[in-house]
C-alpha cells in the first residue's frame, strides 16, 4: 500500500508492506504528523478485500475525507484524507502513478512524471523556505525555521543547529564537547526541535556530538542509514546510548561556500526508522543549509550592529553627561577666575585672606590693618554685624600670624549658660559636678599656644566677665573642681555685633575687661556699605553652594544682580549665602527675578526709617496739617538713621535726592546753628503742607535705585 502525504507543503511517498497502517501524533505510529490538531493515536487505514477503509480511533478533532467527517469509510482512489493540516492519499496497487494529485487538490500535474511532480514540489517549498529565510532577521527565531524547514523537508524526528562560540579556547565548550573532537568545542548547540515544532530541553545530551565533530574536521556532509551499525561511528557512545537509525548532518561555512572555517553544523536523525533519509533528501538540506549559512550571517552582522548602536548610544549619553560635567567645572573655575581677577585688580595685603571675598574701599582698609595687626601678639575685638564674617577675619589672623601652627579653638559665649561656658573655657576634673565622669581639657589649656576666639562676647554674663578677666591678666586659671593652676600662652581674639562701649556705659559689660580685649579693633562694615562687593560675593556663593549640592552653577543676569545690589541685606554675608543656596535648588540655567525672596523684590530693610506717628487732627489743625507733620517727622527719621547722608535718606524714602532737597528747603530742615538738622516746624506752617507737586514730579521721572 502506498500513502502520499503532504504536509507544510512538503510532498512524502511512503511504501507500506502490512495490510494497517497507523497515522498521528505519536512516534509510535507508521505516519506521524505534526500538530496540535492531530491526536497521539489519531486513524488506522486497513487495506481488505472490499478496498482500502479509514478507522477514526475517537480523535479529539476528528478524520474528514473530501472535507465530511468520518468515522469509517472505504477510500476511492481519487479520496483525499485530511488530518490535521496534512493531506493524505492512498493509491493501491491499480492506480496510475502520473495520476496523483497534487497536495492542492487540484490535477495540474497529470502529464508530469513522479520524479518531475516532485522536484516541482521540493522547487516550490524551498522557494517559500528561502524567502522566509531572508525576511527573518532575529537570530533565535531564524535558527527554528531552519531547523522546522530541516526536519519538514527531511522528514525527520528531530533537528538541531550548532554554531561557533566567541572563544574556542573556552573550558566551558571542551567539557561539553565531551573529548569527541577539537573542531566540535568550539560550537555550542544554539535550537534543537522536534517534528512536531516544539523545543527540546537539554540538547546537549540528546544528540551524537561525535557525528557533528566530524563533519566539522571533514567540512563535508554526512549521512547514514543505520547509525548503528555504521563502522564510521564504531566506539562513539553517544550513537549507542541514544539508540541511533538514520542520520544526516552538514557543515554551515561562512558567508562565501570558498570559505575556509566552519561556522557551524545543521544535524536531523530518525532514531526509530532506517534509511528514512536519501541522497535527494541529502541534496535538499544541503542547499538549505547553504541559504541558512548566509541567513544566519546576516542576522549575526545585524545583531551586532544592534548592539554597537545601543554602545554607541550609551556612550553618547555618557560623553553628553561629562561634557555637561565638564561645563559645570569650566564655569565655577571661570567664576573663581573672575573672582580671583577682581582681587588682585585691587590691592589687598601682603597675606593670604583668600577666604574672604571683596575688593571694595572699605575692605581694603580691612585688609591693611590686618596686615598690621597679624604680625602682632595683642587681643584684637572685631565688632561688625551678624552676619558680616568676624570668624572668617579671626582666622585671617591666626593663620597668618606667628602662632598659625597652633590650635586655633573657637566658641559663640551667647549659646551655653554659665555652667557650661564655665566648663567649656576651664576644664573640669572628674567628680567636680554632677556628670562629670571624667576630665575634660578646657578650650583655653587647648589652645595653649595658639588663639581663642570667643565669639558674642558681649552676651557673656558678669560672673564669667570677671573670670575670664583674671585669665587675661595673669595667663593662668583653675579647672573647674581643682586646686592645681594652670597656665597658657593664648592669644584672644574676640567679636560681638554689640557696641561694647555702650555696653559699659549701660553697665552691662565690665569696662576692665573692655580695655583688655579692646587693644586693636577690626571693625567690619555692613554687606549695604560696600554694596560693589555684592556681584563678586553672589557668584562665588552660588558657585560654592552649586558645589555641594552636585548641581550646575546657575546663570546670574544682570537685572538680578542689580535687585541683589539694591537690597540692603539685613543678614549681611550670611544672608546671601541662603539666598544663593535657594537659587541653586529653584533655579535650573538662568536665575530669573521671579525666584528671588520677596525680601529682596521689595528691597524691604529693617534699617529704613519708620513712619512717624501721625499728628491727630484737631481743632487747631487740618488734614493738610497732619499729612506735614507727617512728611517732615519721616524726613527727620530718615536723615538720622542714615547718619545725615541725604543720598541714603532719599533712596530710603523712595524718592530722589533732588526732590529730597526740594522738601528740606520748603519745610526749613537741616539748617541750625550748631550746623545739625533744625527742628521741625510745627502743624501749620506752611499753607502748602499738602506736598510739592513739582518735587514729586522729579521722584517720579527720577526712581530711586
Amino acid at each position: 500500500m502506498k500513502v502520499v502525504v503532504v504536509e507544510q507543503g512538503v510532498r512524502t511517498e511512503l511504501e507500506f508492506d502490512g495490510p494497517v497502517v497507523t497515522v498521528g501524533r505519536s512516534i509510535e505510529n507508521d505516519i506521524r504528523i505534526a500538530g496540535t490538531r492531530v491526536s497521539r493515536r489519531h486513524c488506522r487505514i486497513e487495506q481488505g478485500p472490499e478496498g482500502v477503509w479509514v478507522h477514526d480511533l475517537g480523535s479529539s478533532n476528528g478524520t474528514r475525507v473530501n472535507g465530511d467527517a468520518v468515522t469509517r469509510r472505504v477510500l476511492s482512489p481519487r479520496d483525499r484524507l485530511e488530518i490535521g493540516a496534512a493531506t493524505l492519499t492512498v493509491e493501491g496497487p491499480g492506480d496510475d502513478a502520473g495520476q496523483t494529485r497534487g497536495f492542492d487538490g487540484e490535477v495540474g500535474m497529470q502529464t508530469l512524471t513522479g520524479e518531475a511532480q516532485r522536484e516541482r514540489e521540493n522547487l516550490r517549498v524551498f522557494a517559500r523556505i528561502t524567502r522566509e529565510l531572508l525576511r527573518e532577521t532575529e537570530l533565535a527565531r531564524l535558527l527554528r525555521l531552519v531547523v522546522d524547514s530541516a526536519v519538514s523537508l527531511a522528514g525527520a524526528e528531530r533537528g538541531f543547529v550548532l554554531l561557533r562560540e566567541d572563544d574556542p579556547e573556552d573550558p566551558e565548550h571542551l567539557e561539553r564537547a565531551g573529548g569527541e573532537s577539537p573542531g566540535i568545542a568550539a560550537m555550542k548547540v544554539r535550537i534543537a526541535r522536534s517534528f512536531d515544532h516544539e523545543d527540546i530541553p537539554v540538547p546537549a545530551s540528546r544528540l551524537s556530538m561525535g557525528i557533528a565533530g566530524k563533519v566539522v574536521d571533514g567540512r563535508k556532509p554526512l549521512i547514514s542509514v543505520d547509525a548503528g551499525h555504521d563502522e564510521r561511528f564504531d566506539g562513539m557512545a553517544s550513537v549507542e546510548d541514544l539508540h541511533l537509525r538514520s542520520v544526516m548532518c552538514i557543515p554551515l561555512f561562512g558567508p562565501s561556500l570558498e570559505e575556509d572555517r566552519v561556522e557551524g553544523v545543521l544535524y536531523v536523525d530518525n532514531r526509530l526508522q532506517s534509511s528514512a533519509f536519501t541522497d535527494e533528501d541529502l541534496d535538499l538540506v544541503k542547499l538549505l543549509g547553504d541559504q541558512a549559512a548566509i541567513a544566519i550571517r546576516n542576522a549575526r552582522l545585524l545583531a551586532q550592529l544592534r548592539r554597537r548602536t545601543e554602545h554607541l548610544a550609551r556612550s553618547a549619553s555618557k560623553i553628553e553627561l561629562l561634557n555637561e560635567q565638564l561645563g559645570r567645572k569650566v564655569r565655577d573655575r571661570d567664576t573663581q577666575l573672575a573672582v580671583v581677577r577682581r582681587e588682585l585688580g585691587r590691592e589687598r595685603g601682603r597675606y593670604d585672606y583668600t577666604d574672604i571675598v571683596g575688593a571694595s574701599d572699605g575692605m581694603r582698609r580691612v585688609f591693611k590693618q590686618l596686615d598690621r595687626i597679624v604680625e602682632s601678639d595683642l587681643p584684637v575685638l572685631v565688632q561688625g554685624e551678624s552676619g558680616t564674617g568676624k570668624e572668617l577675619i579671626a582666622r585671617a589672623i591666626h593663620f597668618n600670624g606667628p602662632r598659625k601652627d597652633k590650635a586655633f579653638v573657637s566658641e559663640n559665649c551667647a549659646a551655653l549658660p554659665d555652667t557650661l561656658l564655665e566648663s567649656e573655657l576651664f576644664g573640669h576634673v572628674r567628680g567636680a559636678f554632677t556628670g562629670a565622669h571624667r576630665a575634660k581639657r578646657g578650650l583655653l589649656e587647648q589652645a595653649d599656644g595658639g588663639t581663642l576666639f570667643l565669639d558674642e562676647i558681649g552676651d557673656m554674663s558678669p560672673a564669667m566677665q570677671k573670670k575670664l578677666l583674671r585669665v587675661l591678666q595673669e595667663g593662668e586659671f583653675r579647672s573647674v573642681g581643682s586646686d592645681e593652676r594652670v597656665t597658657v600662652d593664648v592669644r584672644v581674639i574676640a567679636a560681638s555685633h554689640r557696641n561694647l562701649e555702650d555696653l559699659v556705659s549701660k553697665g552691662e559689660f565690665r569696662e576692665d575687661l573692655f580695655y583688655r580685649v579692646n587693644v586693636l579693633t577690626v571693625n567690619l562694615p555692613p554687606l549695604r556699605e560696600r554694596r560693589e562687593d555684592i556681584p563678586l560675593l553672589a557668584e562665588t556663593l552660588l558657585a560654592r553652594a552649586a558645589r555641594e549640592a552636585s548641581r550646575p552653577v546657575p546663570v546670574l543676569p544682570h537685572e538680578v544682580l542689580a535687585a541683589l545690589v539694591a537690597h540692603d541685606w539685613p543678614g549681611n554675608v550670611r544672608e546671601l549665602e541662603n539666598e544663593m543656596r535657594r537659587l541653586v535648588v529653584l533655579a535650573t540655567e538662568d536665575v530669573t527675578l521671579e525666584l528671588l525672596s520677596t525680601s529682596v523684590l521689595e528691597r524691604r530693610s529693617p534699617h529704613a526709617p519708620r513712619s512717624a506717628p501721625i499728628a491727630p487732627v484737631g481743632p487747631g489743625n487740618s488734614i493738610r496739617d497732619a499729612v506735614a507733620d507727617l512728611e517732615q517727622r519721616s524726613i527727620q527719621a530718615a536723615l538720622e538713621a542714615a547718619g545725615g547722608n541725604k543720598s541714603r535718606a532719599a533712596k530710603a524714602l523712595g524718592i530722589s535726592r533732588f526732590a529730597l532737597q526740594r522738601k528740606l528747603d520748603k519745610y526749613d530742615l537741616g539748617k541750625s546753628k550748631d550746623g545739625g538738622a533744625a527742628p521741625a516746624r510745627g502743624p501749620g506752617a506752611d499753607a502748602d503742607a499738602g506736598g510739592d507737586p513739582e518735587a514729586d514730579r522729579g521722584a517720579r521721572r527720577q526712581p530711586s535705585r
